[in-house]
C-alpha cells in the first residue's frame, strides 16, 4: 500500500465510520436490521444536547474574540455562497429546472449535524484539538442557505408556480437549531459547574450512542438510495459527489484565510461539505411544494451523506493536516 494512503485509512478505521459502513451493507444486502424510530429520535436528541452542550463550554472555557467572529462569519459567507454555485453546477451537469435546482442547491450550503458530529468524534478520537465555538458556526450555517435558495428561486421564469413561503419563526423554531444553540448557550453559562454535573451522561456515553445512531443512519441512507435509485443519473450522481469535495475545497481556503488551527478547518471544511437533510427539505416541502422531494433527499442523503461519512471525512482531515 503507498505510504501516502497511511494517514487516510488510519482515519477509516475508527468505529464511527465503521458502523456507519456496517449500517449501509445491512441495507444493501437487504437485512432486517433496524433501530426502532423512538429509540433512533432519543439518540438524534442526545447528540444535538451533547455537542451543543461540550461547544458551549469549551467557548466559555476560552472566551469570545476576534477569532470567534471571523470564523462565524466565513461560516455565513459560505453557507449564504455555496448554494449560488451549487444551482451553477446543477444547471449545466443535470437537466433538472430552475426550481428544483433551486430546490436542491440549498441543501449543499445548510449543514448536516449528523456529519458535524462524527467529524467532531473523529477529532476526539484521533487526539486532535478543535474550537468549541465550532458549533456556533455549524448553527449559523443552518438558515443562509434556505435563503439563497428561496432568492434563486425567486429569479427564475417559474417562479409564479413555487407558491408558499417559509417564515424566519419556523426557520429559527427548527427543533434541531432550538436544541443545538439552547445547549451551547446553557454549556456556556453553567461551565465547569454545569459540566462536572452532566459528564457522566454526555461525556463518557458519547462515541458508543453516536456508534448506534450512525449504524441506523447508514441503514437509512442505503435504503433510500436502493429506493430512489432510478432518480438518479449520471449528472446527479456526479454532482452529489463533486459538490461536497467543492465546498470543503472553498473552505480550506477561507478556513486558512481567517487563521483556524486544524481542528478548527478540518470542521468548517466538513460543514461546507454537508448537505442539509432535515433543516432545508422541510422549509423546501413548504417554500417550494412542487420541487421533487425524492430528488434532494436522495442526493442529500443516498448520495452525499454516505460519500462524506465513509471516505469524505478522513480525506478533509488529510488535506486539513497538510495545512498545519
Amino acid at each position: 500500500m503507498p505510504a501516502f494512503l497511511d494517514p487516510l485509512i488510519g482515519n477509516l478505521m475508527v468505529p464511527t465510520i465503521l458502523f456507519f459502513v456496517l449500517g449501509l451493507i445491512a441495507a444493501l444486502v437487504r437485512s432486517d436490521l433496524a433501530i426502532p424510530e423512538g429509540a433512533a429520535k432519543f439518540l438524534s436528541l442526545y447528540l444535538l444536547l451533547a455537542i451543543g452542550f461540550k461547544g458551549g463550554h469549551s467557548l466559555a472555557a476560552h472566551g469570545l474574540g476576534a477569532q470567534v467572529f471571523a470564523a462565524v462569519g466565513a461560516g455565513l459567507v459560505l453557507s449564504f455562497g455555496l448554494p449560488i454555485l451549487a444551482f451553477g453546477l446543477l444547471r449545466v451537469m443535470t437537466r433538472l429546472d430552475h426550481m428544483n435546482a433551486a430546490a436542491v442547491a440549498g441543501h449543499y450550503g445548510s449543514i448536516s449535524i449528523v456529519t458535524f458530529v462524527a467529524a467532531v468524534s473523529l477529532l476526539d478520537l484521533t487526539g486532535i484539538a478543535h474550537d468549541g465555538y465550532m458549533v456556533a458556526v455549524a448553527a449559523a450555517m443552518e438558515v443562509p442557505a434556505i435563503l439563497s435558495a428561496l432568492w434563486i428561486a425567486s429569479r427564475g421564469r417559474d417562479r409564479a408556480a413555487a407558491g408558499g413561503h417559509v417564515s424566519a419563526r419556523e426557520l429559527f423554531a427548527n427543533g434541531s437549531i432550538v436544541l443545538l444553540t439552547g445547549a451551547f448557550f446553557i454549556g456556556a453559562v453553567t461551565q465547569e459547574r454545569g459540566m462536572d454535573m452532566v459528564a457522566p451522561f454526555i461525556v463518557t456515553p458519547f462515541t458508543g450512542i453516536l456508534c448506534l445512531f450512525l449504524l441506523d443512519m447508514g441503514l437509512n441512507a442505503g435504503r433510500s438510495l436502493m429506493r430512489n435509485r432510478h432518480l438518479l443519473g449520471a449528472g446527479l450522481l456526479g454532482f452529489g459527489l463533486v459538490m461536497p469535495l467543492l465546498g470543503a475545497l472553498i473552505a480550506w481556503g477561507l478556513g486558512q484565510a481567517v487563521g483556524l488551527d486544524v481542528g478548527s478547518l478540518f470542521l468548517l471544511m466538513v460543514l461546507a461539505a454537508s448537505a442539509s437533510y432535515i433543516a432545508v427539505p422541510a422549509a423546501m416541502r413548504i417554500a417550494l411544494p412542487q420541487a421533487e422531494a425524492g430528488v434532494y433527499l436522495t442526493l442529500s442523503l443516498g448520495v452525499t451523506f454516505p460519500f462524506n461519512v465513509a471516505l469524505g471525512l478522513p480525506l478533509y482531515l488529510l488535506i486539513a493536516g497538510s495545512a498545519g
